[in-house]
């Protein structure tokens, strides 16, 4: 083993005697720049001026690892050229430079047969304090080590598959050095952190990225310009085929002598912000790279002591760095080993809070919406329609709709993350995505629809269309359903009576009751009609009429398309426009149409689209005419900060790309068909079933006190979602009543989930009605 052999033993004189015999490099004198197991010297000529740098290997060390170093510098100078590696000279005589046994030659000593390499000098310093490097120099080196690493992944070489206890991932082979550990107490620690790695790196190890890394990128390898940036790659020696994360432990350490606490972990996150800036680390790597740091510290330790122990260094040389080994692993153990993923950037293990309620509601006051359920859910992750709660408890989600194609579907994440390391800014500067996504919406919608306005959520969609309807029509008046919701700005808080508070509907707001197929009531378009008079006996006319296609908060009401049609034609003739509101039934929700209003046969004025076109990532549209596009820009320049930037238009083309090629509208059609028919098949064992209704994805549970009376039941319909939350399946209310099931999953929902939210659903009636 190399570690336990000796250094070579040539002293300063013979060392210029070495480098004109093996190189015919001349040099007035040479000086010993010291090594681990090697020796390096700088040949000097005269008047102290370097020529060259000489490395005589260790008469252990195995030449298949010269070549291997020397074949990867090759290597990473193909790949990336400007990466300032050091390239051993190839010998005078050579006639294949790529032949790495002609950049070694044998010399004998002492110890054995010896190897020597010259390098070119290359520019900068040969040592600073880690402590005095600058915020801008941390990240630098961050970027720098990403570089390497990634000009090294598409190289391989047999000798990298090798065990050096340098390497964290054989951290385990330093055990039986901790006896040469003379502080008990720093003993302690490092047998400990030893014990974590087996048990919580080692069972993972196979599954993490993994490829031929520098594995020794530390303050004692570079050189540095004058601003603490890397100037120069010299030492390859501790190179191997290890776990691409482990290859941040050394870079970490180095740059940890002389902080420790709050400042260890900024300077942490500095440099891994530059290292992700060229390569991004996954989760995985993140959580555990605080335990392959700590792994690297006590490898530090075990193998000074040892060396130490046996004479192959001078004790103090050897350990000087247990100290700053002890301070690191101290700050991590005050931390917690379940709280420093967080402190560089990974999620960890979450824990449960429960003081979490109560410091929600200190500083998020009292105006908030209440949390969905008595025993509040605290989520940390999601996929698809399954969603993941503190203590591991799974979740099948039946309510969320704003993931439209399912929590963390990868074309999404991937397009933003993307994009995002690309280029996000705003639309004054031209991008062509944003352009295409414009193109794409126009042409889902069809019709004269040609104009479309970038915002950043459905209630900013939803102002932005009832301001082009003011401007466009002079009138002022505003027509909405009975319980609808349509956002939370001004304007649009005043077209959503399931907002309203104790003042009641605003003096320029009129309502009218949707279709109620169940209880026959409401089908003709008698109501409309009176909301339309009741404007018009207060000096009002329409500006717009508002409609959810789905018609959501109102208890999911089915709409027939003649009856809608009646209502658009009664609104222009009024002097309104239509104002068709997609965020909730639109990006193929109803399983029938890509919009909830093409269902129906109307051409809207307007159709407004919200986060669901995104994701969930904040991304909104309204689409026009260009008419009335035109006539709002006479009284104003629109513009919304950030609507329409890069980052979201990403996640807005692949939830289209997605609909698109997973085949989402047919999917979402059979999965809703399956959910009502398997649920209106309970309505004779439980008779509170009054109603099933709804298209797609977008569908009502009525719940009543009997089927003769159909008085609606909130009570039930409360018990209900809380019980088939305890059946880990997710449901919302609806409705004025608050007596609806709200079934309103990610489109990511499938036929197969139906069976288990029947179960969930039975099971919760049958407890609730006996209770």
């Amino acid at each position: 083993m190399v570690l336990a052999s000796p250094r070579p033993d040539f002293n300063e004189e013979q060392a210029v005697g070495l480098a004109d015999a093996s190189f015919g490099v001349l040099a007035d004198s040479s000086r010993n720049l010291g090594s681990e197991r090697d020796q390096t010297f700088l040949l000097l000529a005269p008047d102290a001026v370097p020529v060259a740098v000489m490395k005589v290997s260790n008469a252990a060390e195995d030449p298949a690892i010269l070549d291997m170093e020397a074949l990867a510098v090759l290597h990473i100078g193909r790949v990336d050229p400007e990466l300032p590696v050091a390239v051993p000279r190839a010998a005078p005589d050579s006639s294949a430079p790529q032949d790495p046994t002609t950049r070694r030659v044998a010399v004998e000593g002492d110890g054995g047969t010896h190897w020597v390499r010259i390098y070119d000098v290359l520019p900068g310093g040969a040592r600073t304090e880690a402590s005095e490097l600058s915020d801008e120099a941390i990240i630098a080196w961050g970027e720098t080590s990403a570089r390497l690493t990634r000009a090294l992944r598409g190289f391989f070489h047999p000798s990298m598959q090798r065990t050096m206890p340098w390497d964290v991932q054989h951290a385990l082979t330093c055990r039986p050095m901790l006896a040469d550990v003379r502080d008990p107490e720093l003993r302690g620690i490092v047998a400990d952190v030893l014990d974590r790695f087996e048990e919580v790196v080692i069972p993972v190890w196979p599954s993490l990225r993994a490829q031929a890394v520098h594995g020794d990128l530390t303050l004692d390898n570079v050189l540095l310009d004058e601003r603490g940036f890397i100037s120069g790659i010299i030492d390859f020696g501790d190179m191997s085929h290890s776990a691409l994360a482990a290859d941040l432990a050394p870079v970490l350490d180095s740059l940890a002598v002389g902080r420790q606490g709050v400042e260890l972990y900024r300077a942490a996150r500095l440099l891994l912000d530059g290292y992700q800036r060229v390569t991004p680390l996954e989760p995985v790597e993140l959580d555990l790279l605080g335990d392959l740091w700590a792994a690297r510290c006590a490898v530090t330790v075990a193998i000074s002591s040892w060396r130490s122990a046996r004479g192959l260094e001078d004790a103090d040389f050897a350990e000087r760095y247990n100290p700053v080994s002890l301070a690191t692993l101290e700050t991590f153990l005050a931390t917690g080993w379940q709280a420093l993923p967080a402190e560089l950037g990974g999620a960890g293990m979450r824990v449960p809070d429960a003081d979490l309620v109560v410091r929600r509601s200190q500083v998020m006051g009292p105006a908030l919406e209440a949390l969905s359920y008595e025993a509040p859910i605290q989520m940390v992750s999601a996929r698809g329609v399954w969603m993941t709660d503190v203590d591991d408890v799974t979740y099948l989600d039946a309510y969320n709709n704003v993931p439209c194609v399912g929590h963390t579907h990868p074309r999404v994440v991937e397009a933003i993350a993307r994009q995002a390391r690309v280029l996000n800014t705003n639309m004054r500067y031209l991008h062509t995505s944003v352009v295409e996504l414009a193109e794409r919406l126009v042409a889902e919608c069809g019709g004269d629809l040609d104009t479309v306005m970038f915002v950043n959520s459905g209630s900013e969609a939803n102002d932005l269309a009832w301001r082009m309807a003011v401007a466009f029509t002079g009138n002022t008046g505003g027509l909405c359903t009975d319980f609808a919701y349509h956002g939370i700005s001004e304007p649009i808080a005043a077209l959503s009576p399931e907002c309203w508070g104790p003042e009641g509907k605003p003096t320029h707001v009129e309502t009218w009751m949707p279709q109620d197929h169940y209880r026959g009531e409401h089908l003709g378009t008698e109501d409309f009609a009176a909301a339309l008079e009741n404007l018009s006996l207060r000096g009002l006319a329409p500006a717009a009429t508002i409609l959810d296609g789905v018609v959501t908060s109102d208890g999911f009401r089915d709409l027939d398309p003649t009856h809608v049609q009646a209502l658009v034609r009664m609104t222009r003739e009024a002097g309104g426009l239509w104002i068709a509101d997609e965020v909730q039934g639109g990006h193929g929700r109803t399983g029938d149409a890509m919009w909830s209003y093409q269902r129906t046969g109307i051409q809207p004025d307007f159709v407004t689209l919200g986060k669901p076109m995104g994701n969930g990532h904040p991304v909104a549209a309204v689409i026009t005419r260009r008419e009335i596009a035109e006539q709002f820009a006479r009284g104003t320049v629109f513009f919304s900060t950030f609507g329409g930037n890069p980052v979201s238009v990403a996640a807005a083309h692949a939830v289209l790309d997605v609909l698109a090629d997973e085949h989402v509208l047919p999917r979402t059609q059979a999965a809703g068909d399956a959910l009502r028919h398997a649920v209106r098949h309970l309505k004779e064992t439980f008779p509170v079933i009054g109603d099933v209704r709804g298209m797609g994805l977008a569908n009502g549970i009525e719940l009543v006190t009997d089927p003769t009376s159909k008085e609606p039941h909130p009570r039930l319909a409360s018990a209900v979602k809380e019980g088939m939350r305890q059946r880990q399946v997710l449901v919302g209310t609806c409705g004025r009543h608050g007596n609806v099931l709200k079934v309103r999953p990610p489109l990511a929902f499938t036929v197969e989930e139906v069976p288990q939210f029947v179960d969930a659903l039975c099971g919760s009636l049958s407890d609730s009605i006996d209770a």
